[in-house]
């Protein structure tokens, strides 16, 4: 049995439909499988940016945090600088007090002799040699003299040898210098510095931990006092 021309267009017309049907579906689905595609590639980037940039700020935080060390660091290093510097002038002034009064004691004629006198036998035991020269202050020549003539007795009883002294009458010491004398061997290599000065100094690097302590306290950094 032919169909007719209704049949045919209703045929076509019911395949037409059923082709945009599927078509709309079809739309639908890749539609659906785009948006989600999206939404994942969205998250994916979204979370790759969050990383970076708490990944920045992490960064930032530690280069804040370890400028504040820094410069905490150099705070207190700075303190410390200051702390130091305030004590060594205290200990230089207090080295200066302790030179303004040997001075005093070279204008006291019975305390200066007493003084040379010990300088010059120490002189003597430190060199131990037959022949020495003494050098002093010029306004000091006859102290020194007489400190010489009363220790060479002393020491030849000590050591059992004889000794001369000369005491050099070209060369003297400053007389800016507190006191005290400089005793050299025969030839002038040999020297023992005992004038005032450098008996301090030395008397100083001796004591200064003692110094210190008792200027500042002791050192919580300090394991031997020796």
């Amino acid at each position: 049995m032919a169909l007719t021309d209704a049949d045919v267009q209703k045929q076509i017309k019911h395949m037409m439909g059923f082709i945009e049907q599927e078509a709309s579906e079809k739309v639908e689905e890749i539609d659906a499988k785009a948006e989600e595609e999206f939404n994942i590639e969205k998250g994916r980037l979204v979370q790759t940016q969050r990383v970076k940039i708490m990944g920045h700020y992490e960064k930032k935080e530690k280069q804040i945090d370890q400028h504040k060390k820094i410069r905490m660091s150099n705070l207190m290093n700075q303190a410390r600088l200051k702390v130091l510097n305030a004590r060594n002038d205290m200990i230089t002034d207090l080295l200066n007090e302790a030179r303004q009064r040997l001075a005093e004691i070279a204008k006291d004629p019975a305390r200066y002799s007493a003084l040379l006198e010990g300088l010059v036998l120490q002189g003597f035991y430190q060199l131990l040699e037959p022949k020495v020269t003494i050098r002093c202050r010029q306004q000091d020549v006859e102290m020194v003299q007489a400190a010489v003539n009363k220790n060479i007795p002393i020491y030849k009883e000590a050591v059992k040898s004889n000794i001369v002294v000369k005491i050099d009458q070209e060369r003297f010491l400053h007389s800016d210098i507190c006191g005290g004398i400089e005793v050299y061997n025969d030839n002038g290599k040999i020297k023992v510095s005992n004038t005032l000065e450098n008996r301090l100094e030395l008397t100083a690097q001796q004591m200064m931990p003692e110094i210190r302590q008792d200027l500042f306290g002791a050192n919580p950094n300090r394991k031997f006092t020796d």
